[in-house]
């Protein structure tokens, strides 16, 4: 097709280079559009030398769109003799070439005064007398004359748009065909571009794509999506993917992947989440890298099975998955309840050499399984990753310790602390905290000091939490002896008590022992301190003595 155009525009461009040759000397307004040297018709797949420059970096020309139109700038330094004429056009072209392209078409010429007075009014400031100044130009409108108008880089985008408006309006003669549009789009949609403008853009192109079959394609309005994406506009973008059906196009894995882009930026989650429904209907999923990120925003805004949905689809299309997508999106699984188990399931993607230093995914779903009280699940999953890898550290041992020391199977917690100090591993203070907890809640208070003793053995300083689980049980159980015993042991080791501490103790001495005088006796360790007693339980300490004051007193009188 592009072959017999390039061949009549040839023929007919060649047939009038000698008749505009005397004519050009003689009015020296009217000029050949060859005479101008007009850039290549319609740059559709490359953006334009304006005063906007680069488009989205996210999108590319699909492989399917319409092939670009054919330039003659290889011709433009061509010289031709007075006597060439039709029978030189025969001869390089054949005459079987020329008389298939039927009629020639006629060459336009362009009136370089009136584009010089349009691209006056172009390049000033909008005004309420920019559509008068158009009428009163009396313009006579071909593509030639529109694109090189476009091409003009002092042109202000938004009179340009206010132009095409008004030839739309007064020049219905003048067709608006894809090819200029495209232009115009690809001339529009730049860094420079503003929020105005860019509504003013799409307010055009509904208009053409309402009035016009077969003008838009999925390029232009891709384009169009990626501007108002980049400006914040994710709600235009998503307008436009609206339209795509009314105007006759199918939207690409671009189309898609723009809208959610332009969605999650502006933190329309339930709209992004929308639009990654329909992309994955129609099975049409952008690259690898893209569907990267859409799992990332989606991750981060809590919507991991969303995330999982659109991950999905990437393997069911056999892309190759990003890894540091896909570790995300198990550590964002294993954090919301029952679909930890795909977490689980996608731990079976990570194999080979990557799985060795996947200890972070791997991490996180154990600790998923030992928050919904799978510990079992757990347990088998750190023992595969014994033999098969990644190689499991205190932390993951600690979460199925932990887990077992809470639902109370103190066997199995033990039975872990050995396989964990069998691999060369020292349990930390954490993990002593948590059984003697789990023993303490048991009330197998025995057992949790002889884990204490085996701490105090393995590490030289301690934590008021790991103190503190004891002293809570013996007060609890009121062996308050052992309580205060415990409570002068923490600093042998270490551990300054705080402020907490003494106040949970005060307050059981006084409510169950009604000990006042060990508590005054707290009360000043706490003083020279420097601690502060809250007032509620000074008043307590006070209320107590006074009490017990009186019924001494009561005793004294009676006896």
């Amino acid at each position: 097709m592009w072959r017999s155009v390039v061949a009549r525009s040839r023929a007919s461009l060649l047939t009038k280079a000698a008749h505009n040759f005397v004519a050009s000397t003689q009015n020296p307004k009217v000029l050949p559009s060859k005479t101008l040297s007009p850039l290549s018709h319609f740059p559709t797949r490359s953006p334009l030398p304006r005063f906007f420059s680069q488009l989205s970096e996210n999108l590319s020309y699909s492989d399917t769109a319409e092939s670009p139109p054919f330039s003659l700038a290889e011709n433009e330094n061509e010289d031709f003799a007075p006597g060439d004429g039709v029978a030189g056009v025969s001869e390089e072209l054949g005459s079987a070439e020329i008389g298939e392209v039927g009629e020639e078409e006629e060459a336009h010429e362009i009136d370089v005064e009136k584009l010089e007075g349009l691209l006056s009014l172009l390049s000033g400031s909008a005004d309420g007398s920019l559509e008068s100044g158009f009428r009163d130009l009396d313009l006579t409108l071909h593509e030639d004359f529109v694109v090189k108008v476009v091409e003009t880089p002092v042109v202000v985008g938004g009179n340009l748009i206010r132009f095409f408006k008004w030839v739309l309006k007064e020049k219905p003669e003048f067709r608006l065909n894809w090819q200029i549009l495209d232009v115009v789009v690809l001339a529009m949609c730049g860094e420079g571009v503003t929020k105005e403008d860019m509504y003013s853009l799409w307010d055009l192109v509904k208009r053409v794509g309402e009035n016009e079959s077969n003008v838009l394609n999925v390029d232009i309005l891709n384009v169009l999506m990626s501007s108002f994406t980049k400006l914040g506009e994710g709600r235009a973008a998503l307008e436009v993917l609206s339209k795509f059906d009314g105007f006759g196009c199918v939207p690409s894995a671009d189309s898609y992947y723009v809208a959610i882009e332009g969605l999650c930026k502006r933190g329309d989650f339930d709209c992004a989440k929308s639009v990654s429904e329909k992309m994955i209907g129609a099975r049409s999923s952008p690259d690898a890298e893209k569907v990267g990120r859409i799992i990332s925003w989606f991750c981060k805004a809590g919507m991991a099975k969303d995330a999982h949905l659109v991950y999905m689809l990437l393997k069911e299309e056999k892309q190759c998955r990003p890894s540091s997508s896909v570790n995300f999106l198990i550590s964002s699984l294993s954090r919301e309840g029952e679909i930890v188990k795909l977490a689980l399931d996608l731990l079976e993607e990570i194999t080979g050499e990557a799985r060795k230093y996947a200890i972070k995914p791997f991490s996180a779903v154990i600790q998923g399984l030992c928050r919904i009280k799978d510990v079992d699940g757990a347990r088998k999953l750190l023992i595969q990753m014994t033999k098969e890898g990644p190689p499991p550290g205190n932390a993951v041992f600690n979460s199925v310790i932990n887990g077992y020391s809470k639902a109370g199977d103190m066997q199995d917690a033990i039975e872990m602390l050995k396989l964990m100090e069998s691999r060369g591993l020292k349990p930390d203070v954490f993990t002593y905290t948590v059984i003697m907890s789990g023993y303490a809640k048991g009330g197998q208070m025995e057992e949790a000091c002889i884990i204490l003793s085996e701490a105090k053995k393995k590490h030289a300083k301690l934590t008021p939490v790991t103190y503190h689980t004891l002293i809570s049980s013996f007060c609890k159980l009121e062996q308050f002896d052992r309580a205060l015993e415990l409570f002068h042991e923490m600093k042998d080791f270490g551990v300054q008590p705080t402020t907490d501490e003494y106040n949970k103790l005060i307050q059981s001495l006084c409510l169950k022992a009604l000990d006042w005088e060990t508590s005054e006796k707290l009360l000043e360790e706490m003083r020279n301190s420097g601690l502060y007693l809250n007032g509620i339980t000074r008043g307590l300490i006070r209320a107590v003595k006074e009490l017990q004051t009186e019924t001494v007193e009561c005793e004294q009188i009676v006896a």
